[in-house]
């Protein structure tokens, strides 16, 4: 099984938020294809890992495949997620079938296997507004 480290708030895998759309593009090459989302975010999308931005270039969330999430020295098996995070995050909420928790930086949707977001922290707040 793969594993995603994630360092909330910091790093996903080996993708740091601080990193621009830029740094991604120069990095990975052309996506497989860019379009703009429902919320006004650029999408580049790799096949196996989606990054969204904002207009000036500012990363918001990066959406990937992870059969175990690996968070600080703990790892999760994504069958094991939704469980994990009742137990370990009290503010964790509920928006568009997906559960969010603002202590691990990410969003997920139990019902579709392995996906995850993770958010850069200023997203948490448009989360709750849905």
């Amino acid at each position: 099984m793969t594993t995603l480290k994630l360092d909330p708030f910091v790093v996903v895998g080996d993708a740091p938020f601080s990193c621009r759309r830029d740094d991604i593009v120069a990095a990975r090459g052309q996506p497989f294809a860019e379009a703009r989302n429902d919320v006004g975010l650029t999408e580049l999308d790799y096949g196996d890992i989606v990054f969204r931005f904002q207009d000036n270039g500012r990363l918001e969330e990066i959406t990937t495949q992870a059969p175990v999430l690996e968070l600080d020295a703990v790892a999760v098996p994504f069958r094991s997620l939704e469980a994990f995070v009742q137990a370990q995050d009290p503010d964790a909420f509920r928006r568009a079938g997906f559960i969010v928790s603002p202590r691990f930086g990410l969003a997920f949707d139990p019902s579709e296997p392995c996906w995850i977001t993770a958010l850069a922290r200023h997203c948490l707040a448009q989360w709750r507004a849905l």
